[in-house]
């Protein structure tokens, strides 16, 4: 609790000092911050993790997400602002789980299945943003999803939602055409409040030709030595909605990784990996459907091939919701998931979803079986009655054990993750 008081009081200073800086100087006939606005997200939720025939204790968690941000125009100047934000992740003392990495959220010895929200509180915005025509230009800390997040977000699923430290233009000075350029320094969040500095460059356009199709280009030259993550990651995906009675979309993405332009610490990192996804879905009068194929390219060892790795993707939204194969988790015999979806979303209804995964190896050696298991997802969301903005949350992630018995797959296990969630946001 005392992590949200300080913070909720530390924004409530900021707030205040803003206002009195804002009345002072209109006094004076010089408007420091003007139209200021607040918004806010506070989202409890409950999490269990159960890891079959392991030696740890499944794991329960009761957390409560508070992020609070301020925006205002500043010094008066047409298309000048200014943002300050931050989150807290507080567990109330319900610890009963362990953190990534080994790190027991409580004291009491025991050791518990792992679910990735510490009680931490952070700034997740600190920036200067200044639009002029059809180019903005941002510095400082914020919160960047590009595309679909596979490879750049923010993982907005965990409590302690990733924030970027950048500097960045964007311009649509071109009608259908956003084009932005950034370089990264730093990032903090998910796991650890931790900044972990960078030197990465992102590149980015995306061209609308028609409702048909949107075609995306990206180059992510990643620098992040004290993770391993240095590569560059090069793909273009074609998107579109098509309404042939049922309101169809696509995805047809490829991508490579190779070694890294930008080096952190003069390090040369080796990488030398493929990525493509491969997805269709339909909207018939509220019932969805859809199927999916996504590869991770992997390597036998022996190949000069390297696993390819979306580290900094918000990948709780692929490959299972049970998080057996997130990020650092992506078997080095690569990774294909075939998937399947069904569900239905209607006003007053909802929307519920199922999804069934049928993971297996890119690549194997010699008679190894590339079986590494299969998922059963499924998510139910609505509006609470009564309250605006508030949403309520069912969730569940079933994996089961495939028969690989090499490399990462022999250490796996059947796997179950339960959620209840409140979303208020204002």
């Amino acid at each position: 609790m005392k992590k949200i008081t300080m913070s909720a009081v530390a924004l409530t200073a900021i707030l205040g000092s803003m206002s009195s800086l804002s009345a002072a100087d209109a006094q004076s006939g010089i408007n420091i911050l003007n139209d200021i606005k607040l918004k806010g997200e506070i989202r409890p939720r409950y999490e269990y993790a159960d890891v079959d025939k392991s030696s740890t204790t499944s794991a329960n968690a009761f957390t409560n997400r508070l992020h609070l941000a301020a925006t205002a125009g500043l010094l008066g100047v047409d298309g000048l602002t200014t943002t300050l934000g931050v989150q807290t992740v507080n567990n109330f003392g319900w610890n009963d789980y362990n953190l990534p990495h080994g790190t027991n959220a409580n004291s009491s010895g025991l050791t518990y299945d792992v679910i990735n929200d510490p009680n931490a509180a952070m700034l997740s915005e600190a920036t200067l943003d200044y639009k002029i025509g059809k180019t903005a230009l941002h510095t400082g800390r914020s919160q960047i999803n590009l595309d679909n997040q596979r490879f750049i977000g923010t993982v907005g699923w965990r409590q302690l939602e990733r924030s970027y430290d950048t500097v960045y233009v964007a311009n649509n000075s071109v009608k259908n055409l956003n084009l932005l350029a950034a370089y990264v320094y730093g990032f903090a969040g998910v796991g650890s409040v931790t900044t972990i500095d960078t030197k990465s460059i992102l590149l980015h356009a995306k061209y609308k030709v028609a409702d048909a199709l949107t075609i995306t280009a990206y180059d992510y030259m990643l620098a992040v030595g004290a993770q391993g993550i240095d590569s560059d990651t090069i793909g273009l995906a074609l998107t579109g909605k098509i309404d042939a009675g049922a309101k169809l979309t696509y995805r047809a993405e490829y991508a490579i990784q190779k070694d890294a332009t930008m080096k952190y610490h003069d390090i040369d990192t080796k990488a030398d990996a493929t990525y493509y996804n491969l997805d269709l879905g339909a909207n018939i009068s509220g019932v969805l459907a859809g199927v999916n194929y996504e590869v991770l390219s992997g390597t036998n060892g022996t190949d000069g091939n390297t696993a390819f790795n979306p580290k900094l993707g918000t990948n709780h939204k692929f490959n299972g919701w049970a998080d057996v194969f997130y990020v650092a988790n992506v078997p080095t015999m690569g990774l294909q998931d075939a998937n399947a979806r069904l569900g239905y979303k209607a006003k007053g209804f909802g929307k519920f979803l199922a999804v069934y995964h049928s993971f297996t190896a890119q690549t194997t050696t010699g008679t190894a079986s590339d079986d590494l298991g299969s998922e059963i997802d499924a998510v139910y969301v609505n509006k609470i009655p009564g309250v605006n903005n508030l949403k309520g949350l069912l969730k569940l992630a079933s994996f089961s054990k495939g028969n690989a018995t090499n490399g990462y797959a022999a250490s796996q296990s059947d796997k179950t993750v339960g959620w209840v969630q409140l979303d208020y946001k204002f």
